[in-house]
């Protein structure tokens, strides 16, 4: 039946666009998979839509092959029952499109994680003023020392911030359903492995007050840590954060 291979053919399509593409992604990419935009896919499903109906469509014979099934199920007086229970399924999944477009999201949007709130050249911290611009991780060469270092970060970590950024460093701890944006994911390569260790320092020295007003979109609830936390221990959670996530911090 035409009808039923126009319909498998397109939802193959959806498929190699929706899976297969990130998958090819991930493979060139380990460790990532790759998201087509929805702006995408929708331009590539038009395409796959089209032309699948014009294959279909090519002759008159395939043609009414495609259109037969429609026209008996609501041309003909004793398909009532089909015709009434395909009206009511294809208005569900119309009413499901058109809620998962509208409904409300609590997620932040990729571009908030993406594009990332300029530093201040400086901040005020631990009685001195630390250059945000050139201040580097003085326990990252400390190679001796380096995997203390990394353990003694993980227990502040756990101690203080999985509540929020999860036991994975996923963003999905126990209170991260409670802020908006919520918190960050370290595993996800938009974050830190896009970042210096000195712009990590400032983020979590200073927390969400430390943020600027032009950074209004990232307003954040995360605690000023330096009120909280050693120099030291800060460094040292940083530490962890990229050796557990298996990232390496941006160098410039």
């Amino acid at each position: 039946m035409k009808l039923v291979q126009a319909v498998i053919a397109i939802l193959a399509g959806y498929a190699i666009i929706s899976q297969g593409i990130p998958y090819l992604g991930s493979q060139l990419h380990h460790g990532t998979w790759p998201v087509v935009p929805t702006s995408l896919m929708k331009v590539y499903m038009f395409f796959v839509v089209v032309g699948v109906l014009t294959v279909f469509t090519f002759s008159e014979e395939t043609k009414e092959e495609l259109m037969a099934p429609i026209r008996a199920v609501y041309g003909k007086s004793s398909m009532v029952l089909v015709r009434m229970v395909v009206i009511l399924l294809v208005s569900a999944v119309g009413a499901g499109v058109t809620y998962e477009s509208i409904k409300p999201s609590f997620d932040s949007p990729v571009e908030l994680r993406s594009i990332h709130p300029a530093p201040p050249s400086t901040i005020s911290a631990y009685n001195k003023t630390i250059n945000i611009l050139t201040v580097t991780n003085p326990y990252r060469d400390d190679k001796e020392n380096f995997a203390e270092n990394v353990k003694q970060g993980g227990i502040v970590y756990y101690k203080n911030c999985f509540y929020c950024h999860g036991d994975k460093l996923a963003g999905r701890g126990h209170y991260y359903h409670g802020y908006f944006p919520v918190p960050a994911n370290f595993q996800d390569v938009g974050t830190i492995a896009q970042l210096q260790e000195s712009y990590l320092f400032w983020r979590i020295a200073t927390g969400g007050p430390g943020l600027s007003k032009e950074a209004t979109p990232w307003l954040s609830a995360m605690p000023i840590w330096k009120d909280f936390l050693t120099e030291k221990e800060i460094w040292q959670v940083i530490l962890f954060l990229y050796d557990y996530t298996g990232h390496s911090p941006r160098v410039m």
